[in-house]
């Protein structure tokens, strides 16, 4: 078996079906479209195209929500796809939102703390953490400071610093789920979500954030399978080829560097065989690790998955028995 073809197969017809779902959610919930947050990656562009198709431009809306970190070529790959489309869209920053919790300033202390010499005027900062096939290190994350596109220095991160970053990261992503609820109930659209299976998986997204949606047209596909999608739908070459990222960070970081560690078209191929089980001969043939760097991977993939089961899970209800 060959796991990659596997994954690239049936573009046509994966398509389809999403498209059929997203035409009979939508007149489930009785709404008259979607409201999609498109950020200028291959998710939001292969979702927005499929809805496109379905739905047609006039019940699509796209919202461009940047903030002060975003890289530039966001806005401008979300509005370059909205505009191929006819998709009518808006851009709202959430930068004072942020402001006005104090987000750039809590995160910029604990920033100098940790990295003595960071300058803000300076320095470009991202959270990365180590390359998982290559190296045998510990899952310890660390500020990675940048000046005009070099990394100039690395420092660890305290458990307590991470912890506290992370939080308000994820306020970002809330953020613009507060705007995308906000459109939709003023226009009775669905929120359209863009999480792929891969993310699903993993827990890589963030509760009552960009997981905080009406339906999810690509919860069932994995991140190469979105990819063979968006071939399929002629998705602008430049989206297809931009690094997948989250886009939280001052220095444009992918998730490859922070929250995979390793590339994609592996991880897809180590989830593939836990979902159907298959020999570790088999996983050898297939990607070219030895059978102990695939044991690694898989311990490292169970323990995300462990530990971010609460954000898969629906919230506990308390039933009375009176």
């Amino acid at each position: 078996m060959q796991i990659i073809n596997e994954l690239n197969r049936d573009a046509e017809k994966i398509a389809e079906t999403i498209r059929i779902f997203i035409k009979d959610q939508i007149a489930g919930f009785k709404k008259k479209g979607v409201i999609i947050g498109v950020s200028g990656g291959i998710d939001s562009a292969v979702t927005l195209t499929l809805a496109v198709h379905e739905l047609g431009k006039d019940n699509v809306y796209g919202l461009l929500l940047p903030e002060k970190e975003s890289a530039a070529s966001s806005a401008s790959l979300g509005a370059d796809i909205c505009e191929t489309l006819g998709v009518t869209y808006e851009e709202v920053s959430i930068s004072p939102i942020l402001e006005s919790l104090a987000i750039y300033d809590k995160k910029e202390e604990i920033i100098k703390r940790t990295c003595p010499e960071y300058d803000p005027y300076i320095h470009k900062t991202s959270l990365v953490l180590p390359d998982l096939l290559n190296q045998d290190l510990l899952n310890v994350p660390y500020i990675q400071l940048v000046k005009d596109d070099e990394t100039i220095a690395e420092h660890r991160l305290k458990a307590s610093d991470y912890l506290e970053l992370i939080g308000l990261q994820n306020v970002k992503q809330r953020s613009r789920m507060l705007v995308q609820y906000m459109y939709a109930e003023k226009m009775n659209y669905v929120v359209c979500g863009t999480t792929n299976k891969t993310e699903i998986v993993l827990g890589q997204f963030v509760k009552y954030g960009d997981g905080g949606v009406d339906i999810e047209p690509l919860g069932d596909c994995y991140k190469t399978q979105v990819y063979a999608l968006a071939k399929h739908l002629n998705v602008n070459e430049t989206i297809i080829q931009r690094p997948p990222s989250a886009d939280t960070w001052s220095h444009y970081t992918s998730d490859e560097d922070f929250y995979w560690r390793m590339p994609i078209h592996i991880l897809d191929q180590l989830l593939y065989a836990q979902e159907h089980q298959l020999p570790v001969e088999e996983i050898e043939k297939n990607t070219g690790l030895s059978e102990e760097t695939i044991n690694k991977t898989q311990r490292h993939i169970n323990r995300i998955r462990n530990t971010t089961a609460y954000v898969r899970a629906a919230p506990p209800i308390c039933y009375l028995d009176i």
